[in-house]
């Protein structure tokens, strides 16, 4: 590849937001219910091999707000200094052409991207594509990074995942399973890193979504309009204190953040070390062919799911009571339709909980 297609550290390819002109997002812990989303949300944080989280439900319960909180509440990640693919400096794998090539002592402390992907996006804006204003500048051919680029050990987030177009979700599915991004055009030949946790949201009543991207994601949350009036008020005062006074607002939250902010650190300290005993592993397997899970992609998730949820507590071994927790989280979205049997998935996994754990 020559050298001119690789991405320079510095000038037009790094950009940085104006601060001055941004609303600070509303605060992770201030937000009202949705446990099982914000559970399943920090579950992927603390150990991305979960996979992705799909969040579906009802409009206007917070599921945009929920996904863009977790950006001002994850730790800072070391990059090497002005990579565009937000490169680890202390890694000897899967780097960037530039950072395998090139000095990787100058290294930054940046906020862990969440990158919104749009749903008229085009491919060379998600892929990657000529930079033409360096090619008719310079006349030279360079690669302007994309959003998967930016996303690159982060979170790409797509709202009305249902509604994606058919070639992104080919896109998608390809770099989902390769871990980086291959782009070939224009005369460019360019492989980057391109790992990242997928979050989705949307309302199921306007489509589904498709089998391959289903199964992509390692966790599937219900999101529901609060039906008592004591939560649906808070939710109320708590968005217009936010909406009156947006920094005030979330620096009362400030110590709340930081607390959990410490939480997620020790857990993915924890995580190593963090046991799944044999007999954990024979209940899930045990609940997925009572489920009739297909693969075994739901034993894995729901085991690193329980793992991760016992580190986030504090323990050193998963127990029954983490597998009960976020079974429905990891196998609701991979059981099979029953036309016979319009039962919903979740009330189907408590059965199939009581049969295997009992009670």
């Amino acid at each position: 590849m020559p050298d001119d297609a690789i991405p320079r550290r510095s000038g037009a390819s790094v950009v940085t937001p104006r601060k001055a002109t941004r609303r600070p997002p509303f605060p992770f812990t201030a937000i009202v219910g949705q446990e099982e989303m914000k559970r399943a949300l920090l579950i992927a944080a603390v150990d991305p091999s979960v996979g992705g989280v799909l969040a579906f439900g009802d409009r206007g319960t917070g599921k945009s707000t929920t996904v863009r909180a977790l950006a001002a509440l994850l730790p800072p990640m070391t990059v090497v200094a002005g990579c565009p693919y937000n490169c680890a400096p202390d890694s000897t794998s899967g780097l960037c052409p530039a950072c395998t090539h090139g000095d990787e002592s100058q290294v930054a402390s940046v906020p862990v991207p969440v990158i919104d992907l749009p749903l008229g996006a085009t491919e060379d804006r998600v892929l990657g594509a000529l930079d033409i204003e360096r090619a008719l500048a310079e006349g030279v051919k360079a690669f302007e990074p994309g959003l998967l680029a930016r996303a690159n050990r982060g979170f790409l987030y797509i709202d009305e995942v249902n509604l994606l177009e058919d070639h992104l979700v080919d896109v998608l599915l390809d770099v989902a399973a390769s871990g980086e991004n291959v782009v070939e055009r224009e005369g460019i030949s360019i492989r980057h890193p391109a790992r990242f946790v997928l979050v989705g949201s949307g309302n199921p009543e306007e489509g589904e979504l498709r089998p391959q991207l289903l199964d992509r994601f390692g966790l599937s949350v219900e999101v529901r309009t609060p039906e008592d009036v004591a939560t649906r008020i808070e939710v109320v005062k708590r968005r217009d204190a936010y909406e009156r006074d947006p920094a005030g607002f979330v620096a009362s939250w400030a110590k709340e953040e930081a607390k959990l902010r410490r939480q997620i650190v020790s857990a993915r300290n924890r995580l190593a070390r963090t046991s799944v005993p044999d007999a954990a592993l024979d209940r899930a397997a045990r609940l997925c062919l009572a489920l009739g899970t297909d693969g075994l992609r739901g034993e894995l998730t729901l085991m690193r799911a329980a793992r991760a949820l016992a580190a986030i507590e504090g323990e050193t071994s998963v127990t029954d009571q983490h597998l009960r927790v976020v079974a429905p989280t990891a196998l609701r979205h991979r059981l099979r339709r029953n036309p016979l049997d319009e039962t919903a998935s979740t009330t189907r996994i408590e059965r199939a909980l009581a049969e295997v754990f009992g009670g």
